[in-house]
């Protein structure tokens, strides 16, 4: 059994806030919604949440009680960071304005996403492009709150870790006080593997804490990541997905049989129609069975099997149908369906 690095196990402060271990969900986009959190919460051992990502020019106006993204359970405000996307300085002040006032724990600016329709606005990974309006708009948040500010990014838009480490020091000048990096670039999103070694470069050119994000899937590439980049601690993204018990299993050593499986998809039924309406609540089941047939060796059907329905009573039928025998695991997640 791989031992799990102790510095992942101890507390970390960020921004003046403790966090009791190392082990964050990464900032995602349309993946880290409310109940997505609960279940991952239901499990325990997950060190800070990171909610989806929300539009900053959006959020001063939304109500959190029925706001899809804007959501949190008040049990879980003080560990939650929102991550906010948007193109001007000024509409990322205003949403982080909003965002202390809610009580929350802090505030993530998303530099990360290279999805089309974001970068088509000039936000997300697109800001990266042009390194001071990117700083300008870590300098903007950090004079309008008071809250820990974190900057999830990419290596950029070509692969050079130069730009990468120029970018953190940056980051850190204009006020934040950790980052998550991601060392991909981002016309590749995740066509290939991402580059550990460029999360050490970024380390060391910085003295705020710097998470590592990217294909951390079992406790040997957590410690792998650890021990050759020297990060301060690793977020994890679509393994917290697939698995929402993976912190518990990383952190606690705890381990789950066969039945967990449907467990986890009913609850998470239950969760969505708790917490949305039943067409949106059946969207969100169909994008987490992408990620959560990654754990099996026939990944492909078992995401068809689970998916085919539109309606919630639908979909829970289907779970107990495809779980009416349990199904082979795969040893490592299928990447096919991670792509997702």
């Amino acid at each position: 059994m791989t031992t799990i690095p102790e510095t992942i196990k101890t507390p970390i402060t960020i921004g003046g806030k403790e966090i009791p271990n190392r082990l964050f969900l990464a900032p995602l986009a349309g993946l880290g919604h409310v109940a997505m959190r609960q279940i991952i919460d239901e499990f325990g051992s997950c060190g800070l949440f990171f909610s989806e990502m929300c539009s900053a020019r959006a959020l001063p106006g939304e109500n959190r009680l029925i706001s899809p993204m804007f959501r949190w359970r008040d049990q879980e405000a003080k560990r939650l960071v929102m991550q906010i996307v948007g193109a001007a300085p000024l509409d990322m002040a205003l949403a982080a304005e909003r965002i202390e006032k809610e009580g929350l724990f802090g505030v993530d600016i998303n530099f990360g996403c290279s999805v089309a329709g974001i970068c088509k606005k000039e936000s997300g990974a697109a800001v990266l492009r042009d390194p001071d309006r990117a700083e300008a708009i870590v300098r903007e948040v950090r004079n309008a709150t008071t809250l820990p500010l974190f900057v999830k990014y990419r290596t950029g838009w070509t692969d050079d870790p130069v730009f990468a480490a120029d970018m953190a020091r940056r980051f850190e000048d204009a006020g934040a006080d950790a980052l998550v990096f991601h060392p991909r670039v981002s016309p590749d999103r995740r066509s290939r593997p991402p580059k550990w070694q460029h999360i050490k470069a970024v380390k060391e050119s910085v003295a705020i804490p710097v998470f590592g994000n990217g294909n951390v899937f079992t406790p040997a590439d957590l410690a792998r990541m650890v021990d050759t980049t020297g990060c301060d601690g690793v977020s994890l993204g679509r393994i917290a997905i697939a698995r929402p018990f993976v912190f518990a299993e990383m952190l606690e050593g705890k381990t789950f049989g066969p039945e967990i499986y449907p467990q986890v998809a009913l609850r998470f039924l239950d969760l969505v129609e708790e917490a949305f309406d039943a067409g949106y609540a059946v969207r969100l089941f169909k994008k987490f069975v992408l990620y959560f047939a990654a754990n099996f060796k026939f990944g492909h059907p078992v995401f068809k099997q689970l998916a085919y329905a539109d309606t919630l009573d639908g979909l829970r039928e289907n779970v107990h149908q495809t779980f009416a025998e349990p199904l082979d695991l795969a040893s490592t997640p299928n990447l096919n369906l991670f792509t997702g």
